[in-house]
C-alpha cells in the first residue's frame, strides 16, 4: 500500500472536496481511503509513505485528445513548408511527418508523449494516432510503451483515404485487430477506440467498411469540422452538414468522441446532444492553425459532454485550460464567461468521458476510483481551499510543477525523478529515431 500525505488533498470529490493536511491511501489499482494523515498513519503503520512536501495532492490529469504521432516533432522545421491555410499545415506538416513514421519512430513518439504526460502529471490519454509509413502494428506498438511507460491510454488508428484504397483498407484493420484485442485483454490501462481522419478524407464508402469491420466492439474518434474542408466537402458532395454525414452512417452515440466540433451548426448542436456523443476542445491548437474558436459556450448550453485536450499543442492540461477560458472571452468579447465551462470541461467531464471507456473511476480521490494520484509543487501565499482552488489552478500552478506522479498504485515519478522508465536510454532512442525522421523529411544528416 502506498500512503500519500503531508499536504492538502484536492479530491473533486463532492462530498469531501478539500483536506487540509490529508492524505490518500492507495491499495493496489484503487484508492482506499481518504482522510486524515495521522489517523491513517495510525491506522496503516506499514504503508509506504510518499512525502508531498507541502503540496497539492490530487487526481491525474486527464487528456481526452491528443497526438502522439507528433511526438518528435519539437523544433521541426521542414524544408520549403510554409502554409498559409488549414489544409497547407496538414499536407505539409503532419501527413509528411506521419508517411515516414516506421514503428520505431512511431514507438519513439509514444515514449517522447509518454515521458511529457507524467511529468505533467497526465495519467489518462485518448489518443488519436496516424503512420501511414507503416500501418500495421503501430497501435499494438503504442501499447508495448504505454504498458512500460505506465500511463492509462485509450487509443485508435484515423482512418483516411488521403494516400489511397489499400492504405485506407489497411488502416481500417488496424483499427479492427487492436479493438478486438483490448475486448479480450480487458485491461483497464489500455482500451481502444475506431479512429478516423475529418469527414473530407472519408467517403461514405468508407464509413460503410469502417462500421462494418468494428462491428458494435467500440465507439469512434473522429476530427469533426476541425476546418471549413468538412463543411464545404459534406455540403457539395453529400447534400448535407458533417454531422448529419456521421448520423446517417451510423458513427454518433455516447461511445464517440468528436474532435474539435468548431464550425457546427446549432442544428448538428441538437443531434450531438440527443445522440449523447462527447465532443472534444483543443483550444491552442485550433488558434494556432487559424481554424477558428469552437462554440463552446453554446455546446455546453446544449447539454452537450464537453471535454478538454490538446492535440497534441502541449502536454501541460493546465496550459489547455488557461487557454481555453481566454479564447472563450476573447471570442465572446465578455470577460465574465467560460470560467464554468473551462474548469468543468476539465475536472468534471474528462473523467466523464474516461467513465464511458474504463472501469475504475478516474479524476476523483475516494474510495474505489482508480489509483491515479499526483502531487502538485505549489505552496500558496494567499488562501487555499475548496471554493477557490481552481482559481489557483488557473493562475498559479502550471503542469511542469507536477512533482510525483502515480498511475494505477504505481509511482512512476517522485520528486521530478523517473522511478520505473531509464529517462536516458529513452532519451537516447527518440533522439536516435527525430534524427532518422528529421534526416528523411528534409534530406540532410542531423
Amino acid at each position: 500500500m502506498l500512503l500519500i500525505g503531508n499536504g492538502n488533498v484536492c479530491t473533486r470529490d463532492n462530498e469531501r472536496p478539500w483536506l487540509k493536511n490529508g492524505a490518500v491511501l492507495l491499495d493496489g489499482e484503487r484508492v482506499r481511503e481518504v482522510g486524515d494523515l495521522s489517523a491513517l498513519k495510525e491506522k496503516y503503520p506499514n504503508a509506504d509513505f510518499v512525502d508531498a512536501r507541502g503540496g497539492i495532492i490530487m487526481p491525474g490529469f486527464i487528456n481526452a485528445h491528443t497526438h502522439i504521432y507528433s511526438g518528435l516533432a519539437r523544433g521541426l522545421s521542414i524544408k520549403e513548408n510554409h502554409p498559409s491555410d488549414f489544409l497547407e499545415v496538414l499536407e505539409g506538416t503532419w501527413w509528411n511527418i506521419d508517411r515516414r513514421l516506421t514503428l520505431d519512430g512511431v514507438r519513439a513518439c509514444a515514449w517522447a508523449t509518454y515521458l511529457e504526460c507524467i511529468r505533467n502529471g497526465v495519467t489518462t490519454v485518448f489518443d488519436h494516432h496516424a503512420s501511414f509509413g507503416e500501418i500495421a502494428g503501430s497501435l499494438f506498438a503504442i501499447e508495448e510503451v504505454a504498458e512500460k511507460a505506465g500511463v492509462r491510454s485509450c487509443l485508435c488508428y484515423e482512418v483516411s483515404e488521403r494516400d489511397g484504397p489499400a492504405k485506407c483498407a489497411a488502416s481500417i484493420a488496424e483499427n479492427a485487430e487492436f479493438a478486438r484485442h483490448c475486448k479480450e485483454k480487458r485491461s483497464d490501462m489500455v482500451r481502444a477506440m475506431f479512429g478516423g481522419h475529418a469527414l473530407f478524407t472519408i467517403s461514405d464508402r468508407t464509413f460503410e467498411a469502417m462500421v462494418r469491420a468494428n462491428n458494435g466492439t467500440t465507439g469512434y474518434h473522429i476530427h469533426v469540422a476541425e476546418g471549413m474542408n468538412d463543411v464545404y466537402d459534406s455540403l457539395r458532395n453529400y447534400g448535407c452538414r458533417p454531422v448529419n454525414r456521421l448520423l446517417y452512417n451510423g458513427i454518433l452515440g455516447e461511445k464517440t468522441i468528436l474532435g474539435h466540433c468548431i464550425h457546427v451548426s446549432p442544428a448538428e448542436m441538437d443531434i450531438i446532444r440527443e445522440t449523447n456523443t462527447m465532443v472534444v476542445n483543443n483550444p491552442e491548437s485550433n488558434m494556432g492553425n487559424a481554424v477558428g474558436c469552437a462554440p463552446v459556450l453554446r455546446m455546453w448550453k446544449k447539454g452537450i459532454l464537453l471535454g478538454l485536450g490538446t492535440d497534441a499543442y502541449t502536454h501541460d492540461m493546465l496550459e489547455s485550460l488557461k487557454a481555453a477560458l481566454a479564447v472563450q472571452r476573447h471570442n465572446a468579447a465578455l470577460p465574465d464567461v467560460g470560467w464554468e465551462e473551462a474548469t468543468g470541461m476539465l475536472f468534471r467531464n474528462n473523467a466523464a468521458i474516461g467513465a464511458r471507456y474504463f472501469e475504475k473511476p478516474l479524476g476523483v480521490l475516494k474510495p474505489g476510483a482508480a489509483a491515479d494520484v499526483i502531487v502538485m509543487d505549489y505552496l500558496p501565499f494567499t488562501p487555499i481551499g475548496a471554493e477557490n482552488i481552481d482559481g489557483h489552478m488557473l493562475f498559479g500552478m502550471t503542469g511542469r510543477q507536477c512533482r510525483t506522479t502515480i498511475v494505477n498504485g504505481k509511482l512512476l515519478y517522485q520528486d521530478r525523478e523517473f522511478v520505473t522508465i531509464d529517462e536516458e536510454a529513452v532519451s537516447a532512442f527518440c533522439m536516435e529515431q527525430s534524427k532518422a525522421l528529421w534526416g528523411d523529411l528534409n534530406g540532410q544528416t542531423y
